[in-house]
């Protein structure tokens, strides 16, 4: 990458890391479907004027994917960060979508793997299990779980898409904003009672939080990584954003008071270290699928 690429990855790491922290602080005074809701709703304003319809025949798997990633994905995620007492945890445990989207793009899509892709995800899944006897995750363990489920619907939304045409990073965000406010809303409506009356008293905090999660960390943070998505292949991309989770680990250790232990490094390493190598193998095939065409008799 070039070094003003390389600036650009770091914007976007540091938009999503501070996210955590950012939004952590707003689902103290806005529940969290409810503050997913209101997020989707700013997001939407500017977006939708850009939205076009997708192919014939793609409007179920498109809703599919706007409800798995926009309401499943985000609505269980901020439920974890709420109940989290901690922003190492859950900042880690969402790196496992990539070796769930691997073993789902296996099962559904027929997509192979090598065996040392195979072992780094035995290896991530592994670091959960690790990660989970922490004692401060072990003193919640509602909040790892509902991270990991987080992590799958954003896996399985990531498969559901795979095959989608004519459908940008814009229009992917638009239709998920739009599609996901009402259901989000419904869903507020059932498990957050009082959440309307939470909103109405809402602060700087709450309001900040929502904003910086439409405009800075979606808006901004989703389009640099589309503008590098046109320049780079995905696989060359994924590697630096392993970012993200070491700066939240750092954000929640110097703002939110996280003191991690032993269990959560090794753990946090296995996971990440597991990652990085399904990645960094995603790209050497990458580079082969290029080359291979190019090579001489």
């Amino acid at each position: 990458m070039s070094p003003r690429d390389l600036v650009l990855v770091l914007v976007v790491c540091i938009a999503w890391a501070l996210n955590f922290l950012v939004s952590a602080n707003a689902l103290r005074e806005i529940p969290p479907f409810l503050f997913t809701a209101v997020r989707f709703a700013m997001l939407a304003l500017p977006l939708v004027w850009l939205l076009r319809p997708p192919g014939p025949g793609q409007w179920p798997r498109l809703i599919a994917v706007c409800l798995c990633i926009g309401v499943l994905h985000f609505g269980l995620s901020f439920l974890a960060l709420r109940l989290s007492t901690d922003l190492s945890s859950p900042a880690i445990v969402m790196q496992s979508y990539i070796p769930m989207t691997a073993l789902l793009a296996w099962a559904v899509l027929g997509e192979r793997f090598a065996w040392r892709t195979g072992l780094a995800i035995g290896v991530s899944f592994c670091g959960v299990l690790v990660l989970g006897f922490d004692p401060v995750v072990l003193a919640n363990p509602a909040a790892l779980l509902t991270m990991l489920a987080s992590a799958a619907m954003l896996a399985i939304g990531t498969v559901l898409m795979k095959p989608l045409r004519n459908v940008d990073m814009w229009n992917m965000q638009g239709w998920t904003a739009v599609v996901s406010v009402l259901p989000l809303l419904g869903i507020s409506l059932l498990v957050e009672p009082d959440g309307l009356a939470q909103l109405g008293t809402a602060g700087w905090a709450g309001w900040g939080g929502a904003v910086y999660a439409a405009f800075v960390s979606s808006l901004l943070g989703h389009g640099l990584y589309y503008v590098l998505m046109q320049r780079y292949p995905v696989a060359m991309v994924t590697p630096w954003l392993l970012l993200v989770p070491v700066l939240a680990i750092g954000l929640g250790v110097a703002f939110w008071g996280d003191r991690p232990g032993p269990r959560l490094w090794i753990g946090g390493a296995m996971v990440l270290g597991g990652v990085l190598v399904i990645a960094l193998r995603a790209l050497q095939k990458a580079r082969r699928l290029v080359e291979k065409p190019m090579a001489g008799p």
